[in-house]
């Protein structure tokens, strides 16, 4: 048999690729985890008793951008890391760029405050529970994420595992301030932040073990 014989015998009948599957398989992977998130923190935290009110506060959706920022910023990095030799790339970016502006926002605060008001700013009334709250709701987003990134055949398992597990993290804190009654800055900065990091250092630890193919 020729060479080329073969190759065309070979090629013959392949399917092409869809390449809508990695949006379809994170799709489904958020709204599931992300309707589990609300649903657990609804039945085990309760939405805020003044939401109706606190929604029209600049504040509250500033809360709100930092989950988002990076959400998306874990997102792009979670699709490229999925597939094959593909590097992160300027997803390091994205990501340190929202943690940079609120960091440096929760100085200017600190810095503005009278010192005796400064302990209060960072700690709030919630900071002993606000990290292991959020890491908590973040569990079925990261159950979906690790199932929707396994069938795309990694090669960075432990980058995989974590850029997964910061997007859980941001999903469940999204749900999470929908509870949450802290409203300063210098709060989110650390502990918000640090809820986000639990689950992402929990994906980094399961990457290597769940998503080997």
């Amino acid at each position: 048999m020729k060479t080329d014989d073969l190759i065309s015998m070979l090629a013959s009948g392949v399917a092409p690729v869809d390449r809508r599957v990695p949006v379809k398989r994170f799709s489904t992977a958020l709204v599931l985890g992300g309707v589990g998130a609300l649903l657990l923190m609804e039945v085990l935290f309760g939405v805020r008793p003044d939401i109706g009110q606190v929604i029209y506060v600049p504040l509250f959706w500033a809360k709100l951008a930092l989950p988002f920022a990076l959400g998306a910023a874990a997102l792009w990095m979670t699709t490229r890391v999925s597939r094959p030799g593909v590097a992160a790339g300027k997803a390091w970016l994205a990501i340190a760029l929202p943690l940079a502006v609120v960091w440096v926002a929760a100085i200017v605060v600190l810095l503005s405050a009278a010192p005796a008001d400064r302990v209060g700013l960072l700690l709030g009334s919630t900071w002993r529970v606000c990290p292991l709250n959020i890491a908590m709701l973040s569990v079925p987003t990261l159950i979906a994420i690790l199932i929707a990134m396994r069938g795309l055949a990694p090669t960075q398992l432990r980058l995989a595992g974590a850029a997964g597990g910061l997007l859980a993290g941001a999903t469940a804190t999204i749900a999470y301030s929908l509870h949450c009654p802290e409203m300063a800055v210098s709060f989110w900065a650390i502990w918000y932040v640090l809820g986000m990091l639990i689950p992402a250092v929990a994906g980094a630890l399961l990457g290597p073990r769940v998503l080997r193919w």
